[in-house]
């Protein structure tokens, strides 16, 4: 994780300050990280498992806005209140830095701060592109950009070898259905026609086998078979370049 996140793409009197600051903190599968409209006292980077970031709203339902892997970047910086709830999608470890401390290190070290600006940036970028995988894509697109997706987050090399590739899904079936603007009825279906027709085969509800790359490209509505460029290049890349980058569908995560 080290070798992808934040601590590898700052210089090494900054990597030791952060090394001295952080701590670990573990949650388990549902627990809530930062609540809805609370005070922002911590940030951090994902160790291992993953995160959803979740909004309320007034009729009382929930929609997840957001998803984040091994190596992102959490929490608001510079105060302010978490415009969303940060719970657990799966058992996590989290990499985690008191806010306040983390923000004299950025007047300390500019690069820190132009790495949030960065980040910032991302995360614009990829709003807009998830707006329009949700109001342009099929259902059948968004499972398959989804895939593709966590494809990304695996290793790089497994992807240009002529080997399959195995994916394991982090979350919830209904996680997501939410994710995807969806029900979890319509993700079963697409998944079993994309089993059906070899794109995929399933192991079990959360693996499978990728068999058929080059459909699995096209059935998410592109033709280019090294899944966006940009998105292979991503260990050049600041840890908050990625955060949008890689948490995006065609684009990601796509809220972020």
């Amino acid at each position: 994780m080290r070798k992808t996140s934040l601590c590898s793409r700052v210089n090494v009197d900054l990597q030791r300050d952060l090394a001295r600051l952080s701590h670990h903190r573990t949650y388990r599968l549902g627990e809530t990280v930062l609540a809805e409209m609370e005070a922002t006292s911590f940030v951090g980077i994902v160790v291992s498992g993953v995160l959803r970031m979740q909004k309320s709203l007034e009729d009382g339902r929930q929609q997840l806005v957001g998803l984040l892997f091994r190596s992102d970047f959490f929490g608001r910086v510079f105060g302010g209140l978490s415009d969303y709830a940060i719970e657990a999608a799966s058992d996590v470890i989290l990499c985690c830095y008191e806010r306040r401390a983390f923000e004299r290190l950025t007047e300390r070290f500019p690069e820190l701060e132009h790495q949030l600006m960065l980040n910032t940036l991302d995360e614009l970028d990829a709003a807009r592109d998830w707006m329009l995988l949700l109001g342009c894509q099929t259902m059948p697109e968004r499972v398959a950009s989804f895939l593709l997706m966590l494809c990304r987050r695996g290793e790089p090399d497994e992807w240009v070898s002529g080997a399959n590739l195995s994916i394991h899904l982090p979350i919830s079936r209904r996680d997501m259905a939410s994710y995807l603007g969806t029900t979890g009825e319509s993700i079963s279906r697409v998944i079993h026609e994309m089993s059906r027709r070899g794109i995929i085969k399933i192991r079990n509800a959360q693996d499978f086998e990728i068999l058929n790359k080059r459909q699995l490209v096209r059935m998410s509505g592109r033709d280019d078979l090294s899944i966006r460029p940009a998105i292979a290049a991503q260990s050049s890349r600041s840890p908050y370049e990625r955060l949008a980058a890689a948490n995006g569908l065609p684009r990601s995560t796509g809220f972020h």
